[in-house]
């Protein structure tokens, strides 16, 4: 029967084409709405056919249901049917009508071949009847009530407003943003990131951060990473900030990154040393064997250490692997030219505080010229104690201006009443009153008025 329709609907299109003036065959006038029609009619009856096969269990054999379903598809495959063959034998119905003659002829074909299977003759398919004797209308009745459950609702179908107020749709994704807010509730690796205490407010603003973290896999991509971090020393509570800083790292494969650590190791690297230096310096890992390799040696060379002391070096300020060079290379000639300090002497005033070769030119100049010319405190002096370096102007010039009023600004060692550097830099305001200058605070403060 669903051959027989198929063929009919294919008959239908094809005494509809007339000749075109290319060669080829178009529709005739008026053909097109009773084709779609036809097309229509034809997929809900093949659907029907094929949900009650399947809800009544009278076919269970898959090579019967194999050729019920060649049988039903097989006009679908001519070529004046391309647009139905596209859905295929699932195609939803779009159409609700009683049964046709096609249903009912379905219906006999396929009591006539579960009655031929069910005899000892032929039992080569599984044949399931629940019942072979003609249904009541009753029944009919019930059977088309549950036929039409799956077809009641359809994307055409008209819905109340109040109805389409009940439905809750999910905002699309959006295909371009300047947040990763957006899309946090879409990835489970964002959320595990932010659990992890990685703050992507500051990801997002690294270049190309926040388009790397949308594109891993948190199990697949970034475990591997923390494991490999934990096992160098990081602690838990710096995996989220580690990561916030040097996102970049998630890239990276494990396997380079074991190099680099091993690189350390071999230059006699404590573990503990190598914990620091990743933990303080997030990039380092990111730099090559041979990238680190030569940053060691600029020091080593530059600052005349021994080994033993660059490798302390480096362990007291790690960034000094990974940050710039040129603000380091600009104090060190600053050292040299403009305020007459020796090589060696360099090597010393860096040893003691790292953090002097990033301070600026201009504090550097100010300081050195303040505490040589006013104070006239000789080189060997400010070797002895480089962090008059980092200690601040100010304070400087507010105490000696203080002891000079009281007559006792004596800074060489082999006079009476000698006061030195580090004492009158470090030592708090109620210590220096009362052990350095010999008086009270309030004459102190007192005088600072007065500047």
């Amino acid at each position: 029967a669903g051959l027989r329709a198929g063929l009919g609907l294919h008959r239908l299109c094809a005494s509809r084409l007339r000749p075109s003036a290319r060669g080829g065959r178009v529709w005739s006038s008026g053909a097109g709405r009773e084709y779609h029609y036809r097309m229509a009619l034809l997929t809900q009856q093949i659907s029907r056919c094929y949900c009650f096969l399947k809800k009544c269990n009278i076919v269970n054999s898959r090579e019967l249901r194999r050729q019920l379903i060649k049988t039903w598809t097989l006009p679908l495959k001519q070529p004046a049917l391309p647009l139905l063959w596209h859905y295929g034998h699932f195609h939803q119905p779009v159409l609700k009508n009683s049964r046709t003659l096609l249903f009912d002829n379905l219906i006999r074909f396929c009591s006539s071949n579960a009655a031929l299977n069910s005899s000892p003759e032929n039992n080569s398919l599984s044949v399931v009847i629940k019942e072979t004797e003609p249904r009541s209308n009753s029944d009919s009745k019930s059977l088309d009530e549950e036929w039409e459950d799956p077809f009641s609702s359809s994307a055409l179908q008209e819905i109340s407003e109040d109805e389409a107020i009940q439905i809750e749709a999910a905002p699309p994704l959006p295909v371009e943003s300047f947040t990763l807010q957006d899309y946090i509730d879409h990835s489970e690796t964002l959320q595990k990131l932010v659990h992890l205490g990685v703050d992507l407010s500051k990801v997002e603003k690294r270049p190309k951060a926040a388009q790397l973290l949308l594109k891993l896999d948190f199990e697949k991509d970034i475990t591997k990473i923390l494991l490999f971090l934990k096992d160098v020393g990081v602690e838990d509570n710096q995996l989220g900030p580690f990561l916030t800083k040097n996102p970049y790292i998630l890239r990276e494969e494990v396997e380079d990154l074991e190099t680099r650590v091993a690189y350390l190791t071999s230059k006699k690297f404590s573990k503990e040393a190598i914990a620091r230096l990743v933990s303080a310096a997030p990039y380092l890992l990111l730099f090559s064997v041979e990238r680190l390799d030569n940053r060691l040696g600029f020091f080593q060379k530059e600052l005349h250490l021994s080994v033993r002391k660059t490798r302390k070096l480096i362990t007291r300020l790690p960034r000094l692997l990974t940050g710039s060079l040129e603000p380091i290379k600009e104090n060190l000639k600053v050292y040299a030219l403009e305020l007459g300090f020796t090589q060696n002497q360099i090597g010393q005033i860096v040893y003691k505080i790292p953090k002097t070769l990033g301070i600026s030119k201009r504090k550097l100049t100010q300081t050195f010229d303040y505490v040589h010319n006013v104070m006239d405190i000789p080189h060997d002096m400010i070797v002895n104690f480089p962090q008059v370096f980092s200690s601040s102007l100010l304070r400087i010039k507010e105490r000696h201006l203080f002891l000079k009023f009281l007559g006792r600004a004596q800074y060489d060692p082999v006079q009476p009443s000698y006061i030195a550097l580090d004492k009158l830099v470090i030592t708090p305001d109620e210590v220096f009153c009362t052990e350095i200058a010999k008086t009270s605070i309030e004459d102190f403060q007192k005088f600072l008025k007065t500047l």
